[in-house]
């Protein structure tokens, strides 16, 4: 059945009108009134979490309406919340990372300009970035089976997301990707256990410069490694993501 993120508080019975982008989507697959599709919510609102049936029961020009039906309280997300910090890479590669990030679970994605970032963007620019990177989130959410959303923040620069980060508690891990000489490899912190929160910084395309690596550093991320290949910037990221989710 096909799966439409709607977010929205939702309910058994409530009859609502599609957002735009889910409406569109609808038209495309040429769905009748009748048809049967599922609802999510993203995690926006805790009351209506999990995902509800629905009928669609108007099909106009450019809006859609449906009833909404039972609720089913099934979560696909992992039990370990992973935030990915991540120098963009140039061209359409940060919309993959995004895509495959989301389908692996991760919790939010913080797009960073560092010194050899290639991507550079302000304004009205950034701002339409973000949400192009929020709706391949959104469409990898309902491609997936996950029913929270992970969250796609504003651009900020290395320097600035470091500064407002709180200090570093018991309970959560901060890692940055590296090949610096010194760097253990993940595989050795996991091998502990695995903590509730955790934060993975990765460097763009060059990766981060001796600067930032320490500044970030001196914020409780500790350098780890994949290995010795050396891994593109969205694949290291990935990877790790990987590692740890599995």
């Amino acid at each position: 059945m096909p799966r439409f993120y709607c977010p929205a508080p939702l309910a058994t019975g409530a009859l609502l009108d599609l957002p735009a982008g889910a409406a569109r989507h609808v038209q495309v697959l040429r769905l009748q009134p009748g048809d049967g599709i599922t609802l999510f919510n993203g995690g926006h609102d805790t009351a209506s979490a999990g995902e509800f049936d629905a009928t669609i029961t108007h099909m106009g020009r450019s809006d859609v309406q449906v009833q909404v039906g039972a609720h089913h309280a099934v979560e696909r997300e992992t039990s370990v919340a992973v935030h990915l910090a991540v120098g963009m890479p140039a061209n359409e590669r940060m919309d993959w990372l995004v895509e495959k990030a989301t389908e692996l679970g991760v919790a939010s994605i913080q797009p960073l300009m560092t010194e050899r970032s290639v991507l550079r963007l302000s304004g009205e620019r950034a701002e339409k970035k973000v949400a192009h990177w929020q709706s391949v989130a959104i469409a990898a959410c309902e491609q997936c089976g996950g029913n929270r959303v992970p969250r796609v923040w504003p651009m900020q620069t290395l320097a600035a997301w470091l500064q407002g980060l709180p200090p570093k508690g018991h309970h959560n891990a901060r890692w940055l990707l590296s090949l610096a000489d010194g760097a253990s490899p993940l595989r050795q912190h996991l091998a502990h256990g695995v903590v509730a929160s955790s934060t993975f910084l990765s460097g763009p395309e060059g990766g981060l410069s001796a600067v930032e690596a320490a500044a970030a550093a001196a914020c409780g991320f500790a350098p780890v490694t994949l290995g010795p290949r050396v891994l593109r910037a969205e694949t290291a990221a990935l990877t790790a993501l990987a590692r740890l989710l599995a």
